[in-house]
């Protein structure tokens, strides 16, 4: 039976049940955030609760635990369902109101539900094989930075990349890639490490911002700037970060290959250094 916390209580998943009248169901008024677990431990947990609280201050959401009180949750869900490799997944809406209206009432509480989920990254095919994307107009909202449940277009942009035999969908926008639609997306070329600046139009990547910084400390350089797509097409790497794939090579855009067609050295060395250091330092 898995357990799930909602709202200061822990219940079995199937109990854990959400009015309604939510506003993260009715309006998509919430946030959330998912972290790695490896060897049974949180990974880059500081991040994504440094992450959460910025979100739920963008949309003025008040966390209605501490974000130390968040995390000592968060481990007791991973012991209470011996979860050893996974997800922890976290949501946070403005809550539950006394009837549907644009306009939240002044007494409304918020909803905090967190759950895991049992799923291996380490030891996937994918990491041997690398993955294909495919490439599709970028129809999000224009805060992007703020990790919103709005997911819309992201599962729409994911279904058409299964569609086409991709694994992920890249997110483009005036020519220029801005994101996985669930990853951040990295190529390598003669500069560098080339991903998109931080800014309203991308998601700042927890694991992301962790490997990039492996790169710089293991001697690459990362150039923070967008590129287009034919760009990445003739990239020597191509890559994604996430914290439910870690770091994936990406072999095919659009069905064409990029470099040799295989995973390259410097994402599969920079996956090698983040899963040794996640395993010594995670939570």
């Amino acid at each position: 039976m898995s357990v799930a916390y909602l709202n200061g209580q822990f219940l079995a998943l199937e109990q854990a049940q959400v009015s309604v009248l939510d506003r993260g169901f009715l309006f998509a008024d919430g946030i959330y955030e998912v972290a790695a677990v490896i060897d049974g431990h949180l990974v880059d947990s500081a991040a994504h609760l440094a992450r959460l609280e910025r979100s739920a201050g963008e949309i003025g959401i008040s966390l209605p635990i501490s974000p130390a009180e968040i995390e000592a949750v968060q481990k007791d869900l991973v012991a209470r369902n011996s979860l050893g490799e996974g997800l922890v997944y976290l949501q946070l809406t403005r809550g539950a109101d006394a009837a549907r209206d644009f306009l939240p009432s002044a007494t409304i509480q918020p909803t905090l539900v967190m759950f895991v989920q049992d799923k291996p990254f380490l030891d996937v095919p994918a990491v041997r094989t690398g993955i294909s994307v495919a490439t599709m107009p970028d129809l999000r909202w224009k805060r992007r930075d703020i990790k919103s449940v709005m997911l819309l277009a992201q599962a729409m942009a994911k279904q058409a990349a299964k569609a086409a035999g991709a694994q992920e969908a890249w997110m483009v926008e005036d020519g220029f890639v801005t994101e996985g639609a669930s990853s951040t997306a990295f190529i390598l070329t003669d500069e560098g490490i080339v991903t998109r600046p931080y800014s309203q139009a991308v998601l700042a990547g927890c694991t992301g911002a962790a490997l990039t910084a492996l790169a710089e400390e293991s001697g690459l350089r990362v150039v923070r700037r967008p590129f287009t797509v034919e760009e990445a097409l003739g990239a020597r790497e191509a890559f994604i970060t996430s914290a439910s794939t870690l770091c994936h090579s990406v072999v095919r855009i659009d069905g064409r290959t990029i470099g040799s067609g295989l995973p390259g050295p410097v994402a599969m060395r920079l996956r090698e250094l983040y899963i040794d250091v996640a395993r010594r330092t995670a939570s």
